[in-house]
């Protein structure tokens, strides 16, 4: 076997297990990576011009293909301005291998100026971390690592067990001292295969079943795999033979909606609106997701919206046995002559006159195309509005912004772009969050990705606004922290600075228009839809 060095053999390893992208933003200590790229030209790597990026993107790229993408960071501040996004794909269960160089180790002891703690750092967002100890075993744990990021849930550092395969997975870090990337004697390892998730339970099936039959009002929550088109049409079956409600996550990681899916009711995003959701509601069924809990505390309102005499049974648990053959378990007992209920293909009609918050997302359901990947990060412009426009749409996959760190749009389509190049991309993205990770559009253009982004800007962060009233506080001359304008962001000259073709579009028309061609053009585009003042 011809020598290679530790990095080639890391590479090496990585392209074996079919990780196939390495979304990367290098310093000194991965440049032997970035050599093993060119010896090895089956990785692609995508160069993201911050590592909130490069995260993100690995992100969206795992929720599409369901196996994960490589992030290359550099060294703990690489890692540490990747951790948001980072965040946001635990909470989806994206499947993504870290690879985070290091000093030498005879460099380490001199503290010189970037040293820190990695290993803390890469704790807060994976479920697996290990500093590789010689140059001859990098090639063995980047199988680990790629092992470990097929795991969902939390695994032990010396050995995980895996739990499902498919679009779920965790994070997993791999620390790689710099010595140990240029030194000889790397060998790569084989791909370690990942068991099929474990059967579900007949006992837990059927004693969900009996918990149907009982004729009481029941809602299946559902989240995860259940969110897939197999999925849905299961639940679909149990609803229409059992009566029980669908209800979806607000913000899933993906989930297939459109014309000819079963259509699922979101959740709400506050807890009293929940609670109103659920009341009357003697059973909550969980499958493949939590019992609901608010994403922040108020005073003098509860954190757990459930209604306190609602019973919750688990049919499968998040990061548990398979989630779609529960369902189909389930419907086979409760509605075994039962067909789903799918949603006809349904458009909006086109609205006319100046954009607000209340119209633009009709422009969307009614214009979009076939088998989209929609990204939205739209936030207050499209919390009340996007899910219905877009219910009897075209086919289409939607992810979501499940951590709420904001600043995934952007990168996810990136990652969802490269993961599915034949499949157009559209990016509905917040202005303020769209200015934490715009560098994404450079990547957007230099990779000729299909991605069609639309700002929503209402010049200043609504969502805040919001919160602001609902923690009782009072604010006037502090409210200017919300307030995005003094000066104006102009989203179209900022496109256009990193090679993205950009139009402004003031009026519902001018956006169905500029729409309409944005998808006919091959390439980036950005439409900068300017609306109405928002009102709290």
């Amino acid at each position: 076997m011809q020598e290679m060095s530790g990095a080639q053999a890391l590479v090496r390893t990585l392209v074996d297990s079919d990780v196939r992208v390495c979304f990367a933003n290098p310093g000194t200590s991965e440049m032997h990576f970035v050599a093993a790229l060119d010896v090895l030209p089956q990785m692609r790597g995508v160069l993201c011009l911050f590592e909130g990026v490069a995260t993100g993107a690995a992100d969206g790229y795992g929720r599409m293909v369901g196996r994960p993408a490589a992030t290359l960071l550099h060294l703990g501040p690489g890692l540490a301005n990747g951790l948001a996004n980072l965040h946001n794909a635990r909470r989806a269960n994206t499947p993504v291998v870290n690879v985070v160089g290091d000093h030498a180790i005879s460099h380490k002891p001199l503290d010189s100026l970037l040293e820190s703690d990695i290993d803390a750092l890469a704790g807060t967002v994976s479920s697996w971390v290990r500093r590789s100890a010689s140059t001859e075993a990098l090639g063995s744990d980047a199988a680990d690592a790629v092992a470990a990021a097929l795991t969902c849930g939390d695994a032990e550092e010396a050995g995980p067990s895996p739990s499902r395969t498919g679009t779920s997975g965790s994070i997993s870090t791999l620390i790689v001292p710099a010595n140990l990337s240029w030194s000889a004697g790397g060998r790569p390892a084989r791909p370690v295969k990942i068991p099929a998730p474990p059967a579900p339970s007949e006992q837990d099936v059927r004693s969900i079943a009996s918990v149907l039959r009982l004729g009481e009002p029941c809602v299946l929550l559902l989240d995860g795999q259940a969110l897939s088109e197999q999925g849905l049409r299961a639940a679909s079956r149990i609803e229409s033979a059992t009566g029980a409600r669908l209800l979806s996550r607000n913000w899933a990681a993906r989930q297939r909606r459109g014309a000819g899916v079963p259509l699922v009711e979101p959740l709400a995003y506050r807890g009293e609106e929940i609670t109103v959701q659920l009341q009357d509601v003697r059973h909550l069924i969980l499958c493949g997701a939590r019992a609901p809990v608010t994403s922040f505390a108020y005073p003098d309102r509860t954190s757990l919206p459930t209604p306190p005499d609602t019973r919750v049974h688990v049919l499968a648990k998040d990061g548990g046995a398979d989630t779609v053959l529960s369902l189909e378990m389930l419907a086979d007992h409760v509605a075994p002559d039962t067909e789903p209920v799918l949603a006809p293909l349904s458009l909006p009609p086109l609205p006319r006159g100046e954009l607000t918050v209340g119209n633009w997302a009709a422009v969307i359901g009614a214009l979009l195309p076939q088998d989209a990947v929609v990204c939205d990060e739209s936030i207050t412009a499209g919390m009340t509005t996007l899910h219905a426009a877009t219910a009897g749409s075209p086919p289409h996959d939607l992810l979501g912004l499940t951590g709420l760190s904001i600043g995934q749009g952007l990168p996810s389509a990136t990652g969802a772009a490269i993961a599915c190049p034949d499949r157009p991309v559209i990016c509905l993205q917040a202005d303020g969050s769209a200015m934490y990770t715009l560098s994404a559009l450079w990547s957007h253009a230099r990779e000729h990705l299909d991605i069609t982004t639309v700002i929503l800007n209402n010049s200043s962060y609504a969502i805040l606004r919001a919160e602001l009233e609902r923690v009782g506080a009072t604010a006037d001359a502090s409210a200017q922290l919300f307030d995005l304008s003094r000066p104006d962001l102009d989203f179209v000259s900022l496109a256009n600075g990193m090679g993205v073709p950009a139009t402004r579009a003031r009026t519902a028309e001018e956006l169905a228009l500029q729409f309409k061609r944005a998808l006919s053009e091959p390439g980036p585009h950005l439409i900068e839809a300017v609306l109405l003042p928002h009102r709290n």
